[in-house]
């Protein structure tokens, strides 16, 4: 009776086995992405222009005083505009930053930190060495899908933590008014505001999971994160067509600033749950085609 017939890869394995102590999941380990994606000049400059922004708010606001909502932002029924009780207080001016950077700010370190991560080490020739270590290819797009997702999050808490900290000095802790009326009590700002960024992250996550396809498509970092920011846009511009009606509630960008139910005298999760949904299940897709396509992709460089 003949021997059954190995696969390639069981012979290739059989012949060379692995050295003492090799561990796949071992190899690349996150802290040491982190440091090196840290290191980065990139990401230093990401961080200096999210954390200057609130002391840019506060000079424009000096010099152009304090707003008194004349146009109320198109707000009937005697509502307030977020940007009316913008310098009230901390909470409040934490809020504003996020609202003026939410809709194109905060998708440039998504798109950079997750588009340039995989296609920069191919631009440097440097990503066959890294294969070659050997890091399997799952455990290297793993590694820097995470370290990214991570950064992502961090510029998104850099943010409001900084311009709650500037708010404070120049306009007092308080209350948070509400957009709709009322305010919240100083304790429950932070949790309210914590939901806005987390909301804020997972929305992005669209973003992120163009960026990251992109970046394991592309030898060119710059392609991938222009690209990611390209698509995001078009994303925006679509939605902005009435004419496609209920349609537009399967564009993450429909939702984009569904976060605006967590500043409510009662929390409404129904907009952000939904939101939440939709950007959750194209990202999925999109890491889905990175990680496929990359697992027979033939590196070269």
């Amino acid at each position: 009776m003949s021997a059954p017939v190995q696969p390639p890869e069981a012979r290739v394995a059989a012949e060379h086995p692995e050295a003492p102590g090799y561990r796949a999941g071992r190899t690349l380990p996150l802290r040491v992405e982190a440091m090196r994606q840290l290191r980065r000049r990139r990401t230093l400059l990401m961080g200096g222009v999210l954390a200057a922004l609130p002391f840019i708010l506060i000079i424009a606001f000096a010099i152009g005083g304090t707003p008194d909502g004349e146009d109320g932002g198109g707000r009937g029924g005697g509502r307030i505009n977020l940007m009316d009780v913008a310098t009230e207080s901390a909470a409040n001016f934490a809020a504003v930053s996020l609202f003026v950077s939410a809709g194109f700010l905060l998708v440039i370190p998504v798109a950079l930190f997750c588009g340039d991560t995989v296609a920069s080490e191919a631009s440097w020739s440097s990503l066959r060495y890294l294969l070659a270590a050997p890091v399997p290819r799952v455990r290297l797009l793993w590694s820097k899908l995470v370290v990214a997702l991570g950064f992502s999050l961090a510029a998104m808490v850099l943010l409001p933590v900084v311009a709650l900290a500037a708010g404070t000095a120049a306009y007092g802790w308080g209350p948070l008014k509400l957009p709709t009326g009322g305010e919240l009590a100083a304790g429950d700002t932070v949790p309210r505001l914590a939901i806005v960024v987390a909301f804020i992250f997972v929305s992005q996550l669209v973003t992120a999971g163009l960026a990251f396809w992109l970046s394991t498509r592309t030898d060119a970092p710059l392609g991938a994160v222009g690209g990611a920011v390209f698509l995001t846009i078009v994303g925006n511009v679509l939605d902005a067509v009435t004419a496609l009606g209920s349609w537009r509630e399967f564009l993450p960008a429909h939702w984009q600033f569904a976060w605006a139910d967590a500043l409510q005298p009662h929390l409404e999760w129904g907009g952000m749950i939904k939101g939440a949904a939709v950007s959750v299940a194209y990202a999925l897709v999109l890491f889905a085609l990175a990680f496929r396509g990359f697992s027979r992709k033939d590196i070269v460089s």
